[in-house]
């Protein structure tokens, strides 16, 4: 194939562009804050779990608690009652006895109660202060991912920004070059990395970075300036420069 050499020199401004695209492609995909983003989500999705479970568990520690109460509220109402009995005197001496050995039994089982009210108890304000420390956190993690998705946002604007003038002057030059020449770049580049061009400088392509031999370096000068070369390597089109 032969070109101008003016129109082989284009293939190079042409490449620098799509390689910008390339690198503006890979810029977003891979944003520090992108990758925050991410692992907040992950944290985040998991302190909400943590949190439904502990508040869980607190209802059932609660209903726990509940039924401790009330089991503690009929010791005490039925403590209260003997003992105005007892202070009555009402009853035989035999029965008096028996009230007497009852309210020892009752106080007995409502410090057992009172005991496991209170661990109960203890375990509720346990859980409240880690439920309050993951709402905390929780809390926390949203701003930071309010933040870094404004952050995010800025960022990938000012890439599409970018990537849109780099697409438009790319699109002007690529029409400016011949049709059979654009066409094999476009072909090489599918099928090469995204690089379809590359100069030659010094016996050496700078696609595959490889330093041709003497005997190959001496052919390829020998050569029209309208020839079009490609590396015997890596296929692309050698622009000499």
């Amino acid at each position: 194939m032969k070109a101008a050499k003016s129109e082989q020199e284009k293939l190079l401004a042409l490449q620098a562009l799509d390689s910008s695209l390339m690198q503006l492609e890979h810029k977003a995909r891979n944003l520090p804050a992108s990758k925050l983003i991410e692992e907040k989500s992950s944290r985040l999705a998991s302190v909400k779990d943590l949190i439904v479970a502990a508040e869980t568990e607190k209802s059932d520690i609660k209903f726990e608690l509940s039924k401790s109460e009330t089991d503690v509220e009929q010791v005490v109402s039925r403590i209260e009652k003997d003992e105005r009995r007892l202070a009555a005197g009402q009853g035989t001496p035999k029965e008096l006895e028996q009230l007497q050995h009852e309210l020892g039994s009752l106080a007995k089982r409502r410090a057992e109660l009172e005991e496991v009210e209170l661990e109960v108890m203890v375990k509720v304000e346990a859980l409240d202060k880690h439920i309050a420390t993951l709402s905390a956190e929780r809390d926390a993690l949203n701003q930071e991912l309010e933040a870094l998705k404004v952050s995010l946002s800025g960022e990938l604007s000012e890439i599409e920004s970018a990537k849109a003038k780099n697409s438009s002057e790319r699109a002007e030059l690529a029409t400016s070059i011949v049709g059979d020449l654009i066409a094999l770049y476009e072909k090489i580049r599918g099928s090469s990395d995204g690089v379809g061009a590359a100069r030659l400088a010094q016996g050496k392509c700078e696609g595959c970075h490889l330093t041709m031999n003497a005997a190959e370096v001496a052919r390829v000068k020998a050569l029209p300036d309208d020839e079009v070369v490609r590396c015997e390597e890596c296929r692309r089109i050698l622009v000499r420069v």
